[in-house]
């Protein structure tokens, strides 16, 4: 994270992207903090910065206010609470003021000055914050008085207003002088004059009348044009985002004799190059030079291009004519102090490596900066890997460039974003790409790079071959390539998100292929990462190149086959560890791989191949579910599932079982739910085939055939050899006597037991199936605080997986239970991170499920505009299986009696027959509002009564169970209340339910 204080305030976060700070007394806070990097600052130093003589009554609080919407508006862990106050954890230079006054410090004047972007804002009127400001300003006033020539426009504006500072005057008046300019110095000093003269009555110091006399003798002027000592030419753009970069790479040359940055084509080598010598050549007595190398051919000479570079004539050259022109050169420069930079070394790069070493070896003031796609390979080698534009560099760049070819371009910075995106961040893909702005609107350009190679073609005329067009980058380095580097190149282009070495070794089928993997690493064609195992991967445009020529080849279809092979292998090599305790483990390995998964069964279903898309889907499934990626992989399965093909009958079972634990997980079920079921079963039958399925899939279809047996459909379960099976059963077995509404603890009980067996297995899912289940009870039981520590239970266990909408639902569930026990500021929390959460799936259910518990939420605290819209929302997302429970909760939102009733009657409708005991006590409920409503506040009394036999357990916690008991109660009175409760308790349900929906 970078703050930015110095001019217009703003913060860049670590992809570059600008974070918004609010306010400003937020922002005050910031910068108070951002002065002090890495101390902690005081409360009551913070309290006078951000109100200076005016704090609030309350000043400790209303800090700890600030500094709440602070944290929410940076990254995680950024401030530090401490007991005397707050600290921000960043390193100083991360702030541009603290680094400003590092530089002064250091005499880098210039280097300081150019920090600043404008003038600082004084948003916030407090003496300090004032006191801190003037000290910066003076600070740079100060260093801008020792300025030069470059400095002209700034120093003629901080003149103007500030007429009476003489040490100013004279550095616009020398820099004028040095620039050729010196009558208009000469009318600076006589505005400083007559300014003085009228504000103070006073003359100007002997310093300055000095220097006014120098100007008048001619002396001060321009100096004389000094000896060459560069060849390096003037650069007619900008340079953009690697400045860090030069500071690094001048480092480098400072430290070591030979220094080589590599990297692919197009990531700016040689600008990178020429930037840093340029800071160099006053520093190096003869100067720095550059050798284009590029030019010279396979069977150049690269101490012949130097030669030409350093404008060495004959005459100029040591040694005899007879001599190798190595050896003439060395004579010529051994006791020089320069620097070479020998660029573009990759096609001649033994011999010039083999020159690089000699050369250094006689000279011993030289130093060389060479560029390369791939290293010299010299020992007392200094390597910087030059990397594309982060971001926000790279969206700078080509705004920079295309406004040079068009001065209408909109500022639409996420497209610019996505386009800079897809060309990796390399700097001459970004450059070719805004040239095509002349012609073709930033969209255009956006939607036309899949066919990158054919549309940035229009590079620099005066530009080498190889740099003109984005395909003659990438075949420069192919045609460097040896046959088996070519091969293995082309076929690393199946993979998706990169490939570890035995999976490149299966895919190339080429016995060296870890060799190969290494040189074109060094040859920047592949980038690794990974702390451990390494994994390669190609920048996009190198991935689409290698696409086309493995196509070219003819070898598309083998390697396509040759990847599924292997990532189905790894599925199902997985899979039964999934649901132990190393689970954990697989879930890393998988995930690594989920982009080249994804890519193998999209292949597979692509091509008509109906086995091995089942097949994959049957060995990825669980994964899919258990790491959180359930809208994808539901929407793989069921394509998997709709290929037309033979199968064998043991994958078919396991796919369409997975398919039925994906769809019947929500609310919102697929209707061809009951048909999977009886496919699974009948092909399991069949095959009987090894893992959990069968097992789950009987249950499944006994469930389906008789659903009145519900708890004889899991029973037979709870002796299977599988540990993990039977711990689901026991879940289930639990699960089903609430849905069936059974009293007392047998249902805790089995929750209970399969809790810890799932614990003892180490299986996080069943973990968190089991406490998500209990949690329910405990809170149904009125214990809402126990409720909600066991989903914090559970949201660790499933957090461990990766699987963020069941966070999402859990946080939205645990969001009512902290307002039901009146912890607004922990179910506002709580309702943040489930929103937060949700931003990053596409899981209908998940994100169904937060928007009802938002509706309930809003409809509680008296927010029916909000509910209301938030049920659409929900409504939308669950499909018609929510309608039911749509009607419940807006019977309770409308004020029209009719309309209620309407609604209730729909509701009861769908949920009395449904066997589903907590829902059809969900509905008597709502019932029961309608009959208070109605004014009947006994049958209402009676309804609550139903409810809580039917559910075999109370709900008083519930705010509408609470209101309407408190209503009835007032209405009735205690042993009316009573009476009419005992009423309920007898009586069957339906029969004072519907009195009340017929009224």
């Amino acid at each position: 994270m970078q703050i930015g204080v110095l001019g217009p305030f703003e913060i860049r976060a670590a992809d570059g992207g600008l974070a918004d700070v609010p306010g400003a007394r937020l922002r005050a806070l910031l910068v108070a903090l951002a002065l002090e990097p890495g101390r902690v600052v005081p409360k009551a130093t913070l309290v006078d910065w951000i109100w200076g003589e005016q704090p609030p009554a309350d000043a400790t609080n209303s800090l700890h206010r600030l500094v709440s919407r602070l944290r929410k508006a940076l990254p995680d862990g950024v401030i530090e609470g401490h007991p005397a106050g707050y600290r921000l954890a960043v390193e100083p230079d991360a702030v541009d003021a603290v680094r400003f006054e590092r530089l002064i410090a250091e005499g880098r004047a210039q280097e300081a000055v150019a920090l600043w972007r404008g003038s600082i804002p004084r948003e916030v009127g407090s003496a300090a914050f004032d006191a801190a400001v003037s000290r910066l300003e003076e600070l740079r006033l100060s260093a801008l008085e020792d300025g030069g020539a470059e400095q002209i426009p700034e120093l003629t504006d901080l003149v103007a207003a500030h007429p009476l500072r003489e040490r100013l005057a004279a550095a616009l008046m020398r820099a004028l002088a040095a620039a050729g300019r010196g009558s208009e110095a000469l009318q600076v000093y006589q505005r400083t004059r007559e300014a003085l003269a009228d504000e103070l009555g006073a003359d100007p110091s002997s310093e300055l009348s000095s220097l006014h006399v120098a100007l008048l003798r001619g002396e001060g002027g321009p100096s004389p044009a000094p000896e060459r000592r560069t060849n390096l030419r003037a650069e007619l753009t900008s340079y953009v985002g690697k400045g860090d970069d030069v500071e690094a790479v001048r480092g480098l040359v400072a430290r070591h004799r030979l220094t080589t940055l590599i990297g692919p084509g197009g990531t700016g080598k040689t600008r990178l190059a020429g930037e840093t010598a340029r800071t160099l050549v006053d520093e190096l007595p003869d100067g720095a030079w550059l050798v284009e190398l590029a030019p010279i051919g396979a069977d150049g000479d690269v101490a012949q291009a130097t030669i030409a570079a350093l404008g060495l004539r004959d005459a100029m050259l040591g040694g005899t004519p007879a001599a190798d022109l190595t050896e003439r050169l060395i004579t010529a420069v051994r006791d020089r102090e320069a620097l070479l930079i020998l660029d573009n070394c990759e096609h001649v790069i033994e011999a010039a490596a083999t020159f690089a070493h000699r050369v250094l070896g006689e000279c011993r003031g030289l130093r060389i900066l060479a560029t390369s796609r791939e290293p010299l390979g010299i020992t007392g080698e200094a390597l910087w890997q030059v990397e594309p534009l982060p971001s926000a560099s790279a969206v700078e760049l080509l705004r920079d460039r295309a406004s040079a070819v068009r001065q209408d371009l909109p500022d639409d910075e996420a497209t610019m974003a996505r386009v800079c995106q897809a060309l990796d961040g390399m700097p001459l893909a970004i450059e070719l790409a805004a040239a095509r702005l002349r012609t073709m609107t930033l969209d255009q350009l956006a939607h036309r790079l899949d066919d990158r190679f054919r549309l940035l073609t229009g590079g620099s005329r005066t530009a080498l071959p190889h740099h003109r067009t984005l395909r003659a980058v990438v075949d420069w380095s192919w045609e460097l390539l040896t046959d088996a580097e070519r091969t293995v190149l082309r076929r690393l282009s199946v993979f998706s998100g990169g490939a570890t070495l035995e999976a490149a070794e299966r895919v190339c089928e080429d016995p060296d292929v870890f060799e190969l993997l290494t040189s074109l690493t060094e040859k920047s064609l592949l980038v690794t990462t990974g702390d451990q195992a390494p994994r390669y991967r190609m920048l996009g445009t190198i991935y689409e190149y290698a696409v086309q020529r493995l196509a070219e080849a003819g070898e598309t279809e083998s390697a396509r086959q040759a990847h599924l092979a292997w990532f189905t292998e790894l599925a199902e090599t997985a899979d039964p560890h999934l649901r132990r305790a190393e689970q954990l483990e697989w879930l890393a390995v998988l995930a690594v791989e989920h982009d080249n998964l994804a890519a193998a069964m999209r292949g597979a279903i692509a091509a008509g191949d109906a086995q091995a898309a089942m097949r994959l889907a049957a060995g990825a499934g669980w994964y899919w579910w258990l790491a959180g990626h359930k809208a994808e992989g539901l929407e793989l399965l069921i394509a998997a599932t709709e290929v037309p093909g033979e199968v064998t009958d043991e994958v078919r079972a396991v796919a369409y079982a997975l398919a039925v634990h994906f769809v019947s997980s929500g609310r919102s079920v697929e209707h061809r739910l009951s048909e999977w079921v009886h496919k699974a079963y009948e092909y399991c039958l069949r095959s009987r085939p090894s893992g959990p399925w069968l097992g789950i899939v009987g249950a499944l279809e006994r469930m389906e055939r008789t659903p009145h047996e519900l708890l004889s459909a899991w029973e037979p379960l709870l002796d299977d050899a599988d540990p993990w099976v039977r711990a689901l059963a026991r879940l289930h077995l639990g699960k089903s006597r609430i849905i069936l509404g059974h009293s007392g603890r047998e249902a805790d009980d089995y929750l209970e037991a399969a809790l810890a067996e799932y614990r003892a297995l180490g299986e996080r899912f069943g973990i968190w199936f089991a406490l998500t289940e209990l949690s329910e009870r405990t809170a149904v039981r009125g214990n809402l605080a126990g409720a909600c520590e066991l989903v914090e239970e559970a949201i660790a266990a499933v957090t461990e997986l990766g699987s963020v909408e069941d966070v999402i639902r859990m946080r939205g569930r645990q969001a009512q239970m902290w307002w039901m026990l009146g912890e607004e500021e922990a179910s506002a929390a709580a309702l943040a991170e489930a929103e937060r959460q949700a931003g990053r799936v596409t899981w209908q259910d998940a994100l169904g499920e937060l928007a009802w518990s938002k509706a309930e939420l809003a409809r509680w605290r008296g927010d029916s505009a909000g509910a209301r819209e938030h049920l659409a929302v929900a409504l939308a997302l669950l499909g018609a299986n929510a309608q039911a429970m749509a009607d419940d909760q807006l019977a309770y939102l409308t004020e029209d009696v009719g309309e209620a009733r309407a609604h209730r009657t729909a509701a009861y409708r769908a949920m009395a027959e449904s066997g589903y005991a907590p829902l059809v006590a969900q509905m008597l409920v709502g019932v029961a509002d309608l009959a208070l409503r109605q004014g009947d506040a006994a049958r209402a009394a009676q309804l609550l009564a139903a409810s809580s036999r039917v559910r075999g357990i109370g709900y008083a916690s519930h705010p509408d169970v609470a209101r309407i008991e408190r209503e009835t109660r007032n209405r009735l009175g205690d042993k009316g209340f009573a009476e009419a409760v005992a009423e309920g308790e007898r009586a069957d349900w339906r029969q004072p339910a519907e009195v009340t929906l017929a009224s």
